[in-house]
Protein backbone atom coordinates (compact mmCIF):
# COMPACT_ATOMS: atom_id res chain seq x y z
CA UNK A 1 0.00 0.00 0.00
CA UNK A 2 1.04 3.38 -1.06
CA UNK A 3 1.37 5.54 2.38
CA UNK A 4 -0.14 8.98 2.25
CA UNK A 5 2.29 12.47 2.70
CA UNK A 6 1.16 13.41 5.89
CA UNK A 7 4.14 14.10 8.35
CA UNK A 8 7.39 16.11 7.75
CA UNK A 9 9.96 13.98 6.87
CA UNK A 10 12.69 13.05 6.96
CA UNK A 11 12.62 14.02 10.80
CA UNK A 12 15.92 15.62 11.86
CA UNK A 13 18.35 13.81 14.13
CA UNK A 14 20.62 15.56 16.77
CA UNK A 15 23.39 15.60 19.14
CA UNK A 16 22.59 16.29 22.75
CA UNK A 17 25.93 18.04 23.56
CA UNK A 18 25.57 18.94 26.75
CA UNK A 19 23.47 16.30 28.37
CA UNK A 20 26.19 13.66 26.72
CA UNK A 21 29.23 15.70 28.38
CA UNK A 22 27.70 15.82 31.68
CA UNK A 23 26.59 11.76 31.59
CA UNK A 24 29.30 10.56 29.65
CA UNK A 25 27.20 8.43 27.15
CA UNK A 26 26.57 10.17 23.55
CA UNK A 27 23.75 11.21 23.50
CA UNK A 28 21.21 11.95 20.41
CA UNK A 29 17.62 12.47 19.12
CA UNK A 30 15.28 11.68 16.62
CA UNK A 31 12.76 14.65 16.51
CA UNK A 32 9.55 13.25 15.51
CA UNK A 33 8.39 16.14 17.69
CA UNK A 34 8.75 18.27 14.60
CA UNK A 35 6.74 16.02 12.20
CA UNK A 36 4.28 19.29 12.14
CA UNK A 37 2.43 21.50 14.24
CA UNK A 38 -1.07 19.42 14.63
CA UNK A 39 0.90 16.48 13.35
CA UNK A 40 3.71 16.35 15.70
CA UNK A 41 4.54 13.03 16.90
CA UNK A 42 5.23 9.39 16.07
CA UNK A 43 1.29 9.08 15.78
CA UNK A 44 1.12 10.97 12.14
CA UNK A 45 3.94 7.95 10.98
CA UNK A 46 1.15 5.15 11.63
CA UNK A 47 -1.36 7.38 10.37
CA UNK A 48 -0.08 7.90 6.70
CA UNK A 49 -0.63 4.00 6.19
CA UNK A 50 -4.01 3.74 8.12
CA UNK A 51 -6.00 6.74 6.93
CA UNK A 52 -4.42 5.69 2.91
CA UNK A 53 -6.16 2.46 3.96
CA UNK A 54 -9.32 4.56 4.59
CA UNK A 55 -9.36 6.75 1.48
CA UNK A 56 -9.00 3.62 -0.52
CA UNK A 57 -11.91 2.16 0.78
CA UNK A 58 -13.86 5.30 0.64
CA UNK A 59 -14.45 5.96 3.92
CA UNK A 60 -15.87 10.05 5.18
CA UNK A 61 -15.25 9.10 8.58
CA UNK A 62 -12.46 8.11 11.16
CA UNK A 63 -12.87 7.01 14.38
CA UNK A 64 -10.74 6.10 16.97
CA UNK A 65 -9.99 6.50 20.85
CA UNK A 66 -7.57 7.36 23.76
CA UNK A 67 -7.35 9.29 27.09
CA UNK A 68 -8.91 13.02 27.38
CA UNK A 69 -5.21 14.28 26.62
CA UNK A 70 -4.42 11.81 23.53
CA UNK A 71 -2.27 12.75 21.39
CA UNK A 72 -3.04 10.12 18.55
CA UNK A 73 -6.99 10.77 18.73
CA UNK A 74 -5.42 14.86 18.17
CA UNK A 75 -3.15 13.68 15.61
CA UNK A 76 -6.14 11.92 13.85
CA UNK A 77 -8.43 14.44 14.26
CA UNK A 78 -5.78 17.02 12.22
CA UNK A 79 -5.09 14.52 9.40
CA UNK A 80 -8.95 13.62 9.12
CA UNK A 81 -9.64 17.58 8.63
CA UNK A 82 -6.63 17.78 6.17
CA UNK A 83 -8.10 14.90 4.06
CA UNK A 84 -11.68 16.34 3.88
CA UNK A 85 -13.57 13.47 6.67
CA UNK A 86 -15.41 13.77 9.93
CA UNK A 87 -12.96 12.54 12.91
CA UNK A 88 -15.12 10.90 15.99
CA UNK A 89 -13.23 10.35 18.79
CA UNK A 90 -14.19 8.10 21.93
CA UNK A 91 -12.23 9.37 25.09
CA UNK A 92 -11.93 8.49 28.51
CA UNK A 93 -12.41 10.93 31.49
CA UNK A 94 -14.61 13.68 32.32
CA UNK A 95 -15.04 17.00 29.93
CA UNK A 96 -12.66 19.65 32.35
CA UNK A 97 -14.64 23.12 32.24
CA UNK A 98 -12.00 24.44 30.15
CA UNK A 99 -10.77 22.51 27.77
CA UNK A 100 -7.15 23.17 27.20
CA UNK A 101 -4.01 21.13 25.15
CA UNK A 102 -5.40 18.21 23.04
CA UNK A 103 -8.44 18.82 23.83
CA UNK A 104 -8.71 22.28 22.93
CA UNK A 105 -7.53 21.59 19.53
CA UNK A 106 -10.00 18.54 19.36
CA UNK A 107 -12.64 20.56 19.73
CA UNK A 108 -11.06 23.45 17.66
CA UNK A 109 -11.26 20.58 14.46
CA UNK A 110 -15.04 19.98 15.46
CA UNK A 111 -13.71 16.28 16.18
CA UNK A 112 -17.02 14.31 17.49
CA UNK A 113 -16.22 13.89 20.95
CA UNK A 114 -17.69 10.67 23.21
CA UNK A 115 -17.14 10.33 26.67
CA UNK A 116 -16.72 7.14 28.83
CA UNK A 117 -15.38 6.00 32.10
CA UNK A 118 -11.70 4.45 32.37
CA UNK A 119 -13.78 1.35 33.33
CA UNK A 120 -15.97 1.42 30.29
CA UNK A 121 -12.79 2.51 28.04
CA UNK A 122 -10.74 -0.54 29.39
CA UNK A 123 -13.26 -3.36 29.33
CA UNK A 124 -15.13 -2.33 26.02
CA UNK A 125 -13.62 -0.08 23.89
CA UNK A 126 -13.82 -1.99 20.62
CA UNK A 127 -17.51 -2.42 21.35
CA UNK A 128 -17.78 1.01 21.91
CA UNK A 129 -15.84 1.91 18.45
CA UNK A 130 -17.85 -0.24 16.53
CA UNK A 131 -20.80 0.89 18.10
CA UNK A 132 -20.46 4.55 16.90
CA UNK A 133 -19.47 3.14 13.29
CA UNK A 134 -22.76 1.65 13.08
CA UNK A 135 -24.58 4.85 14.03
CA UNK A 136 -22.30 6.95 11.55
CA UNK A 137 -23.51 3.73 8.92
CA UNK A 138 -26.95 4.56 9.79
CA UNK A 139 -26.92 7.89 9.23
CA UNK A 140 -25.47 6.74 5.35
CA UNK A 141 -21.91 7.23 6.38
CA UNK A 142 -18.62 5.25 5.24
CA UNK A 143 -16.59 5.13 9.03
CA UNK A 144 -12.89 3.47 9.30
CA UNK A 145 -11.70 2.66 12.65
CA UNK A 146 -8.46 3.03 13.79
CA UNK A 147 -7.30 1.29 16.68
CA UNK A 148 -5.63 3.07 20.03
CA UNK A 149 -2.89 4.89 19.18
CA UNK A 150 -3.03 3.35 15.22
CA UNK A 151 -1.22 0.63 16.72
CA UNK A 152 -1.90 -2.37 14.33
CA UNK A 153 -0.05 -4.25 11.73
CA UNK A 154 -0.43 -1.42 9.10
CA UNK A 155 -0.02 1.21 11.28
CA UNK A 156 3.51 -0.43 12.58
CA UNK A 157 4.52 -0.06 8.96
CA UNK A 158 5.38 3.54 9.41
CA UNK A 159 7.83 2.42 11.75
CA UNK A 160 9.58 0.10 9.40
CA UNK A 161 10.00 2.67 7.54
CA UNK A 162 10.98 5.39 10.11
CA UNK A 163 14.21 2.76 10.90
CA UNK A 164 14.95 2.88 7.31
CA UNK A 165 15.04 6.54 7.61
CA UNK A 166 17.25 6.83 10.31
CA UNK A 167 20.09 4.05 8.67
CA UNK A 168 20.15 6.46 6.01
CA UNK A 169 20.54 9.06 8.37
CA UNK A 170 23.16 7.19 10.36
CA UNK A 171 24.44 4.34 8.85
CA UNK A 172 27.20 3.66 11.85
CA UNK A 173 24.12 2.71 13.81
CA UNK A 174 23.62 3.42 17.56
CA UNK A 175 24.39 0.87 21.17
CA UNK A 176 20.65 1.45 22.05
CA UNK A 177 17.83 2.82 20.65
CA UNK A 178 15.04 4.20 23.70
CA UNK A 179 11.16 4.87 22.64
CA UNK A 180 8.76 4.97 24.89
CA UNK A 181 6.10 2.67 24.59
CA UNK A 182 2.01 2.76 25.04
CA UNK A 183 0.14 1.05 22.51
CA UNK A 184 2.86 -0.74 21.31
CA UNK A 185 3.22 0.13 17.69
CA UNK A 186 6.34 2.59 17.35
CA UNK A 187 8.36 -0.25 19.32
CA UNK A 188 6.71 -3.41 16.93
CA UNK A 189 8.04 -1.11 13.63
CA UNK A 190 11.05 -0.14 15.04
CA UNK A 191 11.53 -3.77 15.78
CA UNK A 192 10.97 -5.29 12.60
CA UNK A 193 12.58 -2.71 10.61
CA UNK A 194 16.25 -1.67 10.05
CA UNK A 195 18.99 -3.12 12.78
CA UNK A 196 19.92 0.44 14.28
CA UNK A 197 20.86 -1.30 17.68
CA UNK A 198 19.11 -2.68 20.80
CA UNK A 199 15.47 -1.13 20.60
CA UNK A 200 14.52 -0.28 23.99
CA UNK A 201 10.92 0.36 24.57
CA UNK A 202 10.25 2.05 28.14
CA UNK A 203 6.86 1.20 29.37
CA UNK A 204 4.54 3.87 30.13
CA UNK A 205 2.10 2.20 31.45
CA UNK A 206 1.66 -1.89 31.56
CA UNK A 207 4.92 -4.09 32.39
CA UNK A 208 7.18 -6.13 29.83
CA UNK A 209 5.29 -9.04 29.67
CA UNK A 210 1.94 -7.18 28.35
CA UNK A 211 3.93 -4.38 25.93
CA UNK A 212 5.81 -8.08 24.50
CA UNK A 213 2.72 -10.03 24.08
CA UNK A 214 1.35 -6.69 22.40
CA UNK A 215 4.63 -6.01 19.90
CA UNK A 216 4.16 -9.74 18.87
CA UNK A 217 0.62 -9.68 18.09
CA UNK A 218 1.16 -6.79 16.50
CA UNK A 219 4.20 -8.04 14.23
CA UNK A 220 2.37 -11.38 13.50
CA UNK A 221 -0.43 -8.76 11.60
CA UNK A 222 2.71 -6.71 10.23
CA UNK A 223 3.92 -10.01 8.18
CA UNK A 224 0.82 -9.43 5.87
CA UNK A 225 2.59 -5.99 4.68
CA UNK A 226 5.70 -7.48 3.77
CA UNK A 227 7.37 -7.18 7.58
CA UNK A 228 10.26 -9.34 8.38
CA UNK A 229 9.88 -11.92 10.89
CA UNK A 230 10.10 -10.56 14.28
CA UNK A 231 12.98 -11.84 16.82
CA UNK A 232 12.41 -12.81 20.05
CA UNK A 233 12.62 -10.53 22.94
CA UNK A 234 15.92 -10.12 24.13
CA UNK A 235 17.43 -10.09 20.69
CA UNK A 236 17.28 -6.67 19.40
CA UNK A 237 14.25 -5.23 20.82
CA UNK A 238 13.01 -5.66 24.41
CA UNK A 239 10.75 -3.74 26.95
CA UNK A 240 11.83 -1.83 30.39
CA UNK A 241 9.63 -1.32 32.89
CA UNK A 242 9.99 -0.14 36.46
CA UNK A 243 9.37 3.71 35.34
CA UNK A 244 5.58 3.51 34.63
CA UNK A 245 5.35 6.05 37.62
CA UNK A 246 2.11 5.61 39.70
CA UNK A 247 -0.38 5.30 36.96
CA UNK A 248 -0.62 6.12 33.49
CA UNK A 249 -0.22 9.91 32.52
CA UNK A 250 0.67 10.28 35.68
CA UNK A 251 4.57 11.77 36.82
CA UNK A 252 6.79 11.53 39.86
CA UNK A 253 8.55 14.78 41.40
CA UNK A 254 11.50 13.04 39.25
CA UNK A 255 10.06 12.46 36.31
CA UNK A 256 9.32 16.22 36.31
CA UNK A 257 12.89 17.10 37.52
CA UNK A 258 14.31 15.29 34.42
CA UNK A 259 11.66 17.53 31.99
CA UNK A 260 12.67 20.56 33.60
CA UNK A 261 16.09 20.05 33.37
CA UNK A 262 16.41 18.68 29.83
CA UNK A 263 14.58 21.46 28.76
CA UNK A 264 16.98 23.98 30.24
CA UNK A 265 20.15 22.00 29.18
CA UNK A 266 19.13 21.16 25.03
CA UNK A 267 15.86 23.29 25.05
CA UNK A 268 13.96 20.06 24.26
CA UNK A 269 10.08 19.80 25.55
CA UNK A 270 9.28 16.59 27.29
CA UNK A 271 5.44 15.57 28.12
CA UNK A 272 5.00 13.93 31.59
CA UNK A 273 2.93 11.17 29.84
CA UNK A 274 5.33 9.83 27.61
CA UNK A 275 8.58 11.65 26.50
CA UNK A 276 9.46 12.53 30.47
CA UNK A 277 8.79 8.85 31.84
CA UNK A 278 11.67 7.35 28.59
CA UNK A 279 14.30 10.03 29.30
CA UNK A 280 14.06 9.48 32.74
CA UNK A 281 14.29 5.84 32.15
CA UNK A 282 17.67 6.45 29.74
CA UNK A 283 19.60 8.70 32.00
CA UNK A 284 19.03 6.60 35.53
CA UNK A 285 20.03 3.66 33.09
CA UNK A 286 23.16 5.50 31.79
CA UNK A 287 23.74 6.53 35.79
CA UNK A 288 23.47 2.77 37.05
CA UNK A 289 25.97 1.53 34.25
CA UNK A 290 23.75 -0.23 32.10
CA UNK A 291 23.21 1.62 29.23
CA UNK A 292 25.87 3.56 27.66
CA UNK A 293 27.70 4.26 24.26
CA UNK A 294 25.96 5.62 21.61
CA UNK A 295 22.45 5.86 22.49
CA UNK A 296 19.61 7.49 20.09
CA UNK A 297 16.63 8.76 21.90
CA UNK A 298 13.40 8.70 19.87
CA UNK A 299 11.21 11.71 20.50
CA UNK A 300 7.88 10.91 19.74
CA UNK A 301 6.16 13.93 20.63
CA UNK A 302 3.49 15.49 23.16
CA UNK A 303 4.05 18.81 23.88
CA UNK A 304 0.50 19.58 24.23
CA UNK A 305 0.50 17.75 26.95
CA UNK A 306 2.32 19.72 29.01
CA UNK A 307 -0.06 22.26 28.73
CA UNK A 308 -2.63 22.37 32.03
CA UNK A 309 -0.49 20.30 33.74
CA UNK A 310 1.61 23.93 35.38
CA UNK A 311 0.61 22.81 38.88
CA UNK A 312 2.26 20.10 38.88
CA UNK A 313 5.23 21.48 37.13
CA UNK A 314 5.67 24.10 39.72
Amino acid sequence: MTPLQLAQRPTPLQPLRRLSEATGAELWVKRDDLTGLGLSGNKVRKLEFLLADAVRMGADTVITCGGLQSNHARATAVAARQLGLQPVLLLRGEMPEVPDGNLLLDGLLGAEVHLCTPEQYREARGERMEALAADVRSRGGRPYVVPEGGSNGLGAMGFVRAAHEVAWQAPEGFDAVVVAVGSGGTLAGLALGADLGQVIGVSVCDDRRYFVAVVERIAEEAAAFGARALPPAGQGWDVLDGYQGPAYAVATPEIWSTIRTVARTEGLLLDPVYTGKAFHALLSEVEAGRLGGRVLFWHTGGAFGLFGRGRELT
